[in-house]
């Protein structure tokens, strides 16, 4: 061990870098700058700490490090997981591989942001961990944890600064440094592709490990009570992050303070039973916190009260999905209904027809319309990957998602709008060198042009497959706020060569053609980009119509 001084930033900056962290990825922006900046400065040959177009690139290629196996850190102002939000929340029902940290740091009284909001609840929001440093030592700790604790739930966790404990120094112990993961790119593809027939099942999984996550905060070390034991106190503290600091800076001025009750909380969900603990042993409980009251009304849902509360909290109604006239029966005293209008057996147990059931339905997954271009294009693809064992296909929302289905059964992620580029930058940063996105000409133009200034400005060689279709086709065959004719421009003016931009017909006629040219461009160790151009055969009628 040894001794540094260093701020709150930097301390979570080394304790990253000796948990065994491959690649760090941010948007500058007051008060979390220093961490990256202190990666780039002090890593070793060969570790990428990149600043990215915004928060949400940075974001989505840490996804990609996570899909390839190694741990990942995520680093931006509190702001800037407004503009993260998307991958951030849809992160949680993927099934993690390594380990993914967001350091967000928040910015109480608005010292150089537009507003003070609190990150905590995007975490409460997303339903993933989120710990709370007090000092820097902490800082330090417990990021080396959070990797830990993310590998150990496949979730992201939430470290969450403010701007006193970023920007103040102090002196802090290290450990020793663990080793990088392997390179080992994720198999269960299923668990990493959000349409909607999976990610209900993933939202189901996170919901299932709530409870874990509570008794995992009930014995935290981040989270130690200090009951003195006697008569009831007539004040105890329950004290967040630096609100415990300011707490035992003043607790020697306090009348007896060794018999003064209090609950820290580092990690969260907040521990409910900790809290009842104290909230039993005092007639008074303050609670210090910096930023928003997020555990002040958790608190006053917690303690007793006169009436009783039921809900989807303790499973009366139904928690995930939506409500519907037969699932809210049991809250009215009813009983559930069975489903014999619908053919079903007559003994099969009431609530067959709630939405927990309806797998007892035959399935009618969507696909691909007949003769849809989507198809003929991933069919080339199917092609050029097959000389790639090692390759790894991203893609994004719209019609074309539904290639995870068979017959074609091709992409491996499905995230967010725009995430199949970053996504692949990641992974091929992460050690996946052929690394194939697939995203359509709308979904391009609304979150497409980031990721690719990403991918060009480090020179990753991904291939970026534009299937364009010439409309909004998946929401009913709205207008491409621009047409697709402009990509080749817009691709060749963001930096990406004249040779390595391509525009191929999607007709199955050109099938061994467009796939000699994927086979090309997947080998080629810079960024390319082919453009598979059909028109969307459901607009065209329309058209014609």
């Amino acid at each position: 061990m040894s001794s540094h001084i260093v701020l709150g930033d930097e301390a979570l900056a080394l304790g990253a870098l000796h948990a065994g962290l491959s690649a760090a990825y941010g948007y500058p922006g007051t008060p979390s700058t220093e961490i990256l900046e202190y990666l780039q400065g002090n890593s070793p040959s060969g570790f990428v700490a990149q600043w990215c177009a915004n928060e949400k690139t940075a974001y989505e290629e840490a996804l990609g490090t996570s899909f390839a196996g190694r741990r990942a850190l995520v680093t931006m102002k509190h702001v800037g997981l407004n503009v993260a939000a998307d991958p951030f929340m849809n992160s949680a029902l993927l099934n993690l591989k390594g380990g993914l940290v967001l350091a967000v740091a928040d910015d109480p009284s608005m010292h150089s942001s537009q507003n003070e909001q609190d990150s905590r609840f995007f975490a409460d929001f997303a339903h993933v961990p989120c710990l709370e440093p007090t000092d820097q030592q902490e800082c330090y700790d417990m990021v080396r944890a959070a990797f830990d604790l993310s590998e150990e739930l496949h979730l992201p966790v939430v470290i969450r600064l403010v701007t006193r404990l970023s920007h103040s120094r102090s002196s802090i112990e290290d450990a020793p440094a663990r080793a990088q993961n392997p390179l080992a790119k994720a198999q269960d593809k299923h668990n990493w592709m959000l349409i909607p027939a999976l990610a209900k099942k993933r939202w189901d999984h996170v919901l299932s490990v709530q409870g874990r996550l509570l008794a995992l905060s009930e014995v935290s070390p981040w989270n130690p009570l200090h009951l003195p034991g006697g008569p009831k106190a007539k004040v105890g503290y329950l004290c967040t992050g630096l609100g415990f600091n300011y707490f035992r800076e003043n607790l020697p001025e306090v009348a007896h303070p060794d018999r003064v009750p209090y609950l820290q909380i580092g990690q969260y969900p907040p521990p409910a039973d900790k809290i009842r603990q104290l909230a039993d042993a005092v007639e008074t409980l303050v609670v210090l916190e910096e930023g928003y009251p997020l555990v002040e009304r958790l608190v006053k849902g917690l303690l007793p009260t006169t009436v009783r509360v039921r809900g989807k909290l303790d499973g009366l109604v139904p928690r995930s999905g939506e409500l519907t006239p037969e699932n809210i029966r049991p809250a009215l005293g009813l009983p559930l209904l069975e489903c014999r209008s619908l053919g079903l057996a007559s003994d099969l147990p009431e609530g067959v027809c709630d939405d927990a059931d309806s797998s007892l339905l035959p399935g009618r997954p969507p696909q691909l319309c007949k003769g849809c271009p989507h198809g003929d294009s991933y069919e080339a693809i199917q092609d050029a990957i097959a000389d790639f064992p090692d390759a790894v296909v991203t893609a994004d929302i719209g019609c074309y998602a539904l290639g995870v289905l068979p017959p074609y059964a091709v992409p491996e992620t499905i995230i967010c709008m725009g995430a199949s580029i970053g996504v692949a930058k990641g992974a091929w940063e992460a050690g996946l060198r052929h690394a194939v996105a697939v995203i359509g000409d709308s979904t391009f133009y609304h979150s497409g042009l980031t990721p690719l200034i990403d991918a060009i400005s480090a020179k990753a060689g991904i291939t970026v497959v534009i299937v364009d279709n010439s409309t909004v086709g998946m929401t009913g065959g709205q207008d491409t706020i621009l047409p697709g004719s402009r990509i080749p421009a817009v691709v060749q003016a963001l930096g990406v060569e004249a040779d390595h931009i391509h525009v191929v017909d999607a007709l199955p006629k050109n099938r061994a053609a467009n796939a000699r040219i994927l086979r090309q461009e997947i080998g080629y160790p810079g960024v390319s980009v082919v453009i598979s151009v059909r028109e969307c055969l459901e607009t065209l009628r329309k058209v014609k119509k």
